[in-house]
């Protein structure tokens, strides 16, 4: 679907917390492909589509993650699919057209960004190390990150914004950055992004070293997400 000249939004949990039309239409067309391949399966979606799983898979799916890029018309806005079992997720694809980018990860199977295997850094040093980061919707929590961000900066070599989750994962995953940390992402803004970059070899966990979660995700190589850890 071309990006269209006028955009309709609809509110969600603030006024800076929003979804185009372009969502919604995204969503529907991949929750309907998806379902006439594999008609057992569940769905989780951004926009509110859920179906319960008869077969013990489930799709994640962040139709178009990086909404506010995409209505400026900045690059990296994505589309995110991930299939889950019981025991986490086995398969994730991330797509940004903008930036020509197609990452994929299969469990146990590495990761790949446009068919060539991607790695993260590994060891990388505080001092040396290029971030990336996003801001929550919710104005007072980012009062608490812009204390966060600086105690961080003088201690880091620099600090990115990019405007999209799971591109942000996938930057790790392939060493475009060192590490990225977010509070308030949701499971769909992580579930493809997080797989990709742990098969690069990146740790991904929550605050303390737990599972990811919306209070906060980190994820970097495993000697400087050890470094970030009690920082952030």
């Amino acid at each position: 679907m071309n990006r269209p000249a006028t955009f309709t939004f609809t509110e969600k949990s603030s006024a800076v917390d929003f979804a185009t039309q372009m969502d919604q239409q995204a969503e529907e067309l991949i929750v309907k492909q998806l379902l006439a391949a594999r008609a057992d399966d569940g769905i989780i979606a951004e926009e509110g589509a859920a179906k319960e799983s008869k077969s013990g898979i489930t799709w994640v799916i962040d139709p178009l993650d990086g909404t506010v890029n995409y209505l400026y018309g900045l690059p990296g806005w994505n589309v995110s699919v991930a299939a889950k079992d019981k025991d986490g997720v086995l398969a994730g694809v991330v797509y940004a057209p903008s930036i020509n980018g197609f990452w994929s990860a299969t469990r146990g199977g590495g990761a790949t960004y446009n068919g060539k295997k991607i790695k993260c850094n590994d060891p990388i040093t505080l001092d040396k190390a290029l971030l990336a980061t996003g801001f929550a919707y919710d104005l007072k929590l980012r009062v608490t990150q812009g204390e966060t961000m600086a105690n961080l900066l003088p201690r880091i070599r620099d600090l990115r914004r990019n405007g999209a989750a799971a591109v942000d994962l996938c930057y790790v995953a392939m060493g475009a950055i060192d590490g990225y940390f977010e509070a308030s992402l949701k499971e769909w803004d992580h579930a493809a992004g997080g797989l990709i970059a742990t098969e690069a070899g990146a740790v991904i966990s929550g605050r303390g070293g737990g599972a990811p979660n919306s209070d906060l995700v980190i994820c970097a190589g495993p000697a400087l997400h050890a470094a970030l850890l009690p920082l952030i």
